[in-house]
């Protein structure tokens, strides 16, 4: 494992049905963290075309794992030789739509994407279906590191599955509304204690209809602490994490291996 791996999380305003302008974004933004030094950038949930934008646009726009998205997304992690998670609606088999995630390496390869499982409100349910539960992780520079959803991570049997597989990161793009900030106070930094694993939270900010996003963006370590936490505004929230805080967690707080087995 690499002694040390830094991450820029991505805190922007919401660009409903805007995908060249919020892909042109992303390559910005992808500019910044590597000049940064970041390993890997984490944009918020649905970044390429907005979360709330309604089942037919949803629809619509929903592309598959290996589609236009995943081609652009690509490029700009060649480009400036960072790792991206990004957001999006997945067309999957059968003509279902997926609210998804999708890792794409340095190196411009496809090497996870993740469903959410935990749909939220009417919202989530109209616009999508469910994924499964996963344990899949990737490997960079020797962390193990894995994705959930907004909503999923306020499930710990989530965190956990993920943490039981050995996962030392887990990158979670949001799109959290300012009413629920303490998913971000609260809930990640316990997230991360409870499962001796890095938490990283890359939230929305303004508002995309009649949703008001909260920002907020978090960075938790393995011992609870809040390493990284952004505001109110549009910013790029590095954080480096560090393998011996990792270790030292894992040494101090055994909940994680006192757990009962599932």
């Amino acid at each position: 494992m690499k002694t040390a791996l830094t991450l820029a999380l991505l805190q922007c305003t919401p660009g409903p049905l805007d995908v060249p302008g919020n892909l042109q974004r992303l390559d910005v933004a992808a500019e910044q963290a590597a000049r940064g030094g970041a390993d890997l950038l984490i944009g918020p949930e649905m970044f390429v075309t907005g979360y709330n934008i309604g089942a037919s646009s949803v629809r619509q726009l929903a592309q598959p794992a290996h589609g236009g998205y995943a081609q652009a997304v690509a490029e700009i992690a060649q480009r400036h030789g960072l790792a991206v998670v990004y957001g999006y609606p997945e067309l999957g088999e059968g003509g279902a739509i997926f609210n998804a995630a999708q890792w794409i390496s340095a190196q411009g390869e496809r090497c996870l994407n993740y469903r959410k499982t935990h749909l939220y409100g009417t919202l989530d349910k109209a616009q999508f279906s469910p994924g499964q539960p996963t344990t899949a992780l990737v490997d960079l520079n020797g962390w193990q590191i894995g994705v959930l959803i907004c909503y999923d991570v306020e499930f710990p049997e989530n965190t956990r599955r993920l943490a039981r597989a050995g996962a030392d990161l887990i990158a979670v793009p949001t799109a959290n509304m300012a009413e629920f900030d303490f998913v971000s106070t609260a809930v990640i930094p316990v997230r991360a204690y409870e499962n001796q694993t890095y938490v990283a939270y890359a939230n929305y900010v303004g508002h995309e209809a009649d949703i008001h996003y909260g920002g907020l963006s978090t960075v938790a370590a393995p011992d609870g602490a809040v390493l990284a936490q952004a505001g109110r505004d549009a910013t790029l929230v590095f954080a480096t994490l560090l393998a011996p805080r990792l270790a030292a967690a894992r040494l101090k707080c055994t909940h994680l291996a006192d757990a009962t087995p599932p």
